[in-house]
């Protein structure tokens, strides 16, 4: 037998192919044979064109996915366009101005400011005319320093090549000498007032990081035992429990039942409701409801007040002065729209325990509706940081904050020391407060303490919220300032009361917030001999704004919309800083804002579950499906036969203009940042004066 070397070797011959035309003429070419490492490279080769050929095909898939992506975006953008112009139209045609009540009688409160900034529009205007005209003559400048082409006519004024030339040159001048000095002196106290109130803010967050990071929190002295299971006394002082409210249908139920739910010796608690409505029918509701919940067992009286004066602070104070009030050791407070847990009260009152210095213990909100609107998204944001951070810092390192109004437990020695509910201004919490730390006592913050409430959803309801929280402070501020100065509290508390509390916080924050983001900084943009840095337009109101949305970080996708609305809402709060600092007619509006009544599903269950245990036998134990269907078909076509309307609002329209005006007038001199500072803003303030931000108001 050969051996194997000699056998492989004989199959490896060379294949070769002969040609033959005819016997005489025939050729032989020999044929390569592919080795191994050919059919390799084939193999791959080939896998490489189909691996081609499939992502080839899947790039089509995916620019097809795309493209029909975009369509529909361009489809949705051109039906959001068609119908924001038909609410545009809408709103325009048939809304309410501001400036007119409901009965359609002018309201003259604000007739000044809104005239100044109508003159300020048609100011700009006509200056973005000329300036236009100016750009085409050859007038050209950018920012920061003028670049003149013609700058022989400032310095020559008898070497001009036409009248307009001259005429602009002249206005440079007027600008250079008398317009640029006080508008950049102007601008740079604004600034400083805007670095200032940012480190406040800054050192307010990291007071929150410090907490946060070291959890610390009030620990009360003793724990409250469970009531059900009946071991020991614990500590269950006396409580009154106090409900105002004031023609608010949509609510009273909620609340009371509520407050009714609370878990607490039935001897040791007594409920007040203090209906202060002009309504009958609301007084009727209100009362059968409590009826009702005395019948089923609850300690609770209805109280309602024959001449109504000094709002919430009148009625709370004539609340306090019943005979029975002075066996009651503690007062918790919550507004109609609040929806206490059951464990509120054993949760807050443990505090008191052997801190007789403790005067308030007060509990941060949480909000049923947070996700209806935009509106109430961009509340949450502000609200969340002012509970858990404003709040929960100054109450932790400080032992002092302004006191919300409810949703916080008093001690009632506390409260007639410091004088007593006031009917001064229209923040009478905030007024406690105060007085309350000159005498000495101090405040706790419960942030892992919540109670549910409501968001004003409509536009028109926040405006007004929003008017009486910003005019109250400085009407405060002008009557307490005596008291302050003449207080025995530290030097420390006094600075802290009268430039943080007060300037820092509710003066120079509205003030700057509004002259320089909606007039001063538009202003620039025709007079740019006076400047405002990048620095203030851009990346320091958009570090803030971080700052702010940090307490809710699902709100992060609203973070720009939330810089430009706090911007469009200066407004208001400048126009009633200035009415409470001045005591002009609008300062001692009181509006109670508008409810729509929404709950939370756990709220509706317990409800349920309390019904059942209160009637085991009589009364109802299941809910009666057919008559609550009835009762919502009901309240639906009540609510369709209301006619709504939308408001138009004029200051923030005509602020509008001015700035898209002034966004304009940026782009001819190249400056990036202000044009889409003031694009931006001005489109905030155009959707505002619209309402298009919030629900429809009925």
């Amino acid at each position: 037998m050969a051996p194997n070397w000699l056998m492989k070797k004989a199959h490896r011959v060379t294949p070769v192919v002969v040609k033959m035309e005819n016997p005489n003429n025939w050729s032989m070419v020999e044929l390569k044979v592919p080795s191994k490492e050919d059919f390799l490279n084939d193999a791959v080769l080939s896998n490489k064109r189909r691996a081609h050929n499939k992502n080839a095909r899947q790039l089509t898939w995916v620019l097809l996915l795309k493209a029909h992506r975009a369509a529909g975006c361009i489809t949705s953008i051109a039906s959001t366009t068609f119908s924001l112009t038909y609410a545009v139209r809408r709103r325009v045609t048939s809304g309410r101005t501001d400036t007119e009540s409901d009965t359609g009688i002018p309201v003259r409160t604000s007739t000044r400011f809104y005239t100044c900034i109508k003159a300020c529009l048609l100011l700009s205007v006509l200056l973005l005319a000329f300036e236009i005209a100016a750009y085409y003559k050859g007038w050209q400048f950018g920012p920061p320093d003028l670049h003149l082409q013609y700058l022989y006519t400032l310095t020559n004024p008898f070497a001009f090549k036409g009248f307009f030339d001259w005429i602009y040159s002249k206005w440079v001048l007027i600008r250079v000498e008398f317009l640029a000095p006080p508008l950049q002196i102007l601008a740079n106290s604004c600034v400083y007032m805007f670095l200032v109130q940012s480190l406040d803010r800054f050192v307010l967050c990291l007071g929150c990081f410090l907490i946060r990071v070291m959890k610390m929190k009030p620990v009360a002295k003793q724990t409250l035992t469970d009531l059900e299971s009946g071991e020991g006394d614990g500590f269950f002082p006396m409580v009154l429990v106090q409900i105002p409210m004031c023609n608010e249908k949509e609510v009273y139920q909620q609340s009371i039942g509520a407050v009714c739910n609370l878990n607490w010796p039935k001897s040791k608690i007594l409920i007040q409701v203090l209906d202060d409505s002009d309504d009958p029918t609301a007084q009727l509701l209100i009362k059968d409801e409590v009826h009702k919940w005395k019948r089923d067992g609850a300690n609770i009286v209805y109280r309602h007040r024959v001449i109504r004066d000094g709002y919430k602070a009148g009625n709370l104070k004539s609340a306090m002065n019943c005979s029975y009030a002075k066996d009651y050791e503690f007062v918790a407070i919550f507004d109609a729209d609040f929806q206490p847990s059951p464990d509120f009260l054993t949760r807050t009152v443990s505090h008191f325990k052997d801190n007789e210095e403790l005067g308030l213990v007060q509990a941060r909100w949480s909000f049923v509706n947070k996700d209806e609107n935009l509106l109430t998204r961009l509340q949450y944001i502000n609200l969340t940081f002012h509970f858990e951070v404003e709040q929960q810092v100054n109450g932790f390192f400080l032992n002092f904050f302004g006191f919300n109004g409810t949703a916080g437990v008093w001690r009632i020695k506390a409260l007639e020391d410091s004088g007593g509910w006031l009917e001064r201004t229209t923040v009478e919490d905030m007024d406690i407060a105060v007085r309350a730390h000159l005498h000495g006592w101090k405040m706790i913050f419960l942030n892992d303490v919540e109670c549910q409430c409501e968001l004003p959803e409509s536009y028109e309801a926040y405006r007004k919220q929003q008017h009486r929280w910003h005019s109250g402070p400085m009407q405060l501020f002008r009557l307490c300032l005596p008291d302050i100065i003449k207080s025995k509290i530290s030097i420390w508390k006094k600075t802290n009361l009268i430039f943080l509390f007060f300037l820092l916080r509710k003066l120079i924050l509205p003030f700057y917030s509004f002259t320089l983001f909606c007039i001063v900084l538009p202003m620039t943009m025709f007079i740019p001999e006076a400047t405002l840095p990048s620095l203030i337009i851009c990346y320091v109101p958009v570090t803030m704004s971080f700052l702010n949305i940090l307490p809710a970080p699902k709100s992060f996708p609203f973070i720009v919309p939330y810089l430009l609305f706090e911007n469009t809402m200066s407004v208001t709060k400048f126009n009633a800083m200035i009415s409470g600092l001045f005591q002009l007619g609008s300062a001692y509006e009181w509006v109670v804002t508008k409810k729509s009544g929404r709950s939370s599903e756990g709220d509706l269950i317990s409800l349920i579950e309390k019904d059942r245990k209160v009637n085991p036998r009589g009364g109802i134990s299941e809910p009666d499906l057919e008559e609550l269907q009835k009762k919502m078909k009901e309240e639906e076509t009540k609510a369709y036969r209301k006619r709504k309307y939308n408001r138009v609002y004029t200051k923030e329209l005509m602020l509008a203009f001015l700035l898209l005006t002034a966004a304009a007038r940026s782009l001819l001199a190249a400056q990036g940042i202000h044009f889409y500072f003031l694009l931006f803003q001005g489109i905030a303030f155009f959707l505002v004066g619209l309402d298009l931000i919030g629900e429809q108001v009925e």
